[in-house]
């Protein structure tokens, strides 16, 4: 049986403000809508996740790639001000970590799973404010373990940033699974690190044909959690 449940943060659990990306974009002459911005998000996960970009970059030098995706994508042209939005926005989250939005099905989703009696491990590439965000954003409680890869030296998909999750939680890899947003990160990764699942968070629907079980929802995550977890998956390792 399924155990164990490691998620994500960033693109699972919470997503950054973009209420506040907005208010800085329009502080600097760029003019969008909150609303427009997080339209294009997924859009945005989606086009940085490849292959040859995961191999080529790290978790710090995607986050900004993927911010430029996004603007992109809302139809907001790069200049001079969005730079420097862009650079009060990163001085913001090396503090605080702008990923601060949760979605509303997010705690009622995790209340679902500890009442299902699992155990429940953050694993997130982030910049060593997981912690105080998590606290600040009253996610804490929720979890068992919280890893950051930052305080470990050691990324995503690095199998052995898994590895060293299964050690905190003293949990056994055919007994977990993993809830990522990144294919070539989340997928991946759990996959080299023997787990029994990877599941593709895919809120947008953009990932169809992937070989590894999509969920769009919290609620989705949990029946499908539901419906597995007396079930034998076999790893295929890419």
């Amino acid at each position: 049986m399924i155990d164990t449940v490691f998620l994500d943060a960033g693109g699972v659990l919470c997503h950054p403000s973009w209420t506040r990306v907005a208010e800085a974009l329009a502080r600097h002459g760029a003019a969008v809508s909150a609303d427009a911005l997080a339209a294009a998000e997924q859009r945005a996960t989606h086009e940085l996740d490849r292959a040859d970009v995961i191999s080529s970059t790290d978790d710090r030098s995607r986050g900004w790639l993927y911010f430029n995706l996004v603007l992109q994508h809302a139809g907001v042209p790069q200049h001079a001000g969005t730079d420097a939005a862009l650079a009060e926005l990163r001085e913001y989250h090396q503090h605080e970590n702008l990923w601060e939005y949760v979605a509303p099905d997010v705690e009622p989703g995790l209340a679902a799973l500890r009442d299902r009696g699992l155990r429940l491990v953050v694993v997130s590439n982030a910049n060593g404010r997981l912690r105080h965000l998590f606290d600040r954003l009253h996610l804490t409680h929720w979890f068992d373990h919280l890893l950051d890869s930052h305080e470990w030296g050691v990324e995503k998909p690095d199998p052995r940033l898994f590895q060293l999750a299964l050690e905190q939680a003293n949990a056994a890899p055919e007994r977990t699974v993993h809830v990522g947003d990144l294919y070539y990160v989340d997928v991946v990764g759990a996959r080299r690190a023997g787990l029994r699942e990877a599941v593709l968070f895919d809120l947008a629907g953009l990932y169809e044909g992937v070989d590894c079980p999509r969920v769009t929802s919290f609620a989705a995550l949990v029946e499908w959690i539901d419906r597995n977890r007396g079930n034998q998956t076999l790893n295929r390792v890419p």
